[in-house]
């Protein structure tokens, strides 16, 4: 089997790889793989089918790795044409949302008292309105109302970060 398909399989991988070095490769590694398949005792009635698939195969997978590996170096890029980082870890960007945490917190933090307390119990440790009334020893009525006054506060805060006009306020 190894003589009688060698030279063929040979000038067939290398028009496909046009590397005869290459093309040498991948016919060893075929006949390694084919007799590997016939000393584990498996059936294989068409030997040439066989190396003929197998090199194939590998052919494709030199073709993926090397397309892998095909980039520009990133330091001989120019300036301009460096990839830029995912906008999340710029600075400018992290900053922002410290700003914005910041501005939230500080907004929970102006809540009178039981109002925040209703709210972090209710968002932040998962409490159901039930489950906080019952903490508070307050109807649960008061605690969605101590809710919406937090989330309404909230949102207004979301909106003055986000620029949007406050209702009531025309803009000139």
């Amino acid at each position: 089997m190894l003589e009688r398909y060698y030279r063929e399989l040979l000038n067939f991988c290398a028009r496909m790889v046009r590397d005869p070095h290459a093309a040498a490769d991948v016919v060893q590694e075929s006949y390694a793989r084919v007799l590997a398949v016939r000393n584990s005792g498996q059936a294989m009635p068409e030997p040439r089918a066989l190396l003929y698939q197998t090199a194939r195969r590998l052919i494709i997978d030199r073709h993926r790795r090397q397309a892998v590996r095909e980039h520009d170096d990133i330091d001989g890029l120019s300036d301009d044409a460096q990839p830029a980082a995912p906008s999340h870890l710029e600075p400018e960007s992290l900053y922002a949302h410290e700003q914005h945490a910041r501005a939230i917190v500080a907004t929970i933090e102006a809540l009178p008292p039981r109002c925040r307390e209703a709210f972090v119990l209710n968002r932040f440790e998962g409490l159901s309105h039930q489950e906080v009334a019952d903490r508070m020893g307050i109807s649960k009525n008061m605690v969605a109302q101590h809710i919406i006054r937090a989330v309404l506060a909230c949102k207004a805060c979301e909106d003055a970060l986000n620029g949007a006009p406050r209702p009531g306020k025309q803009e000139q």
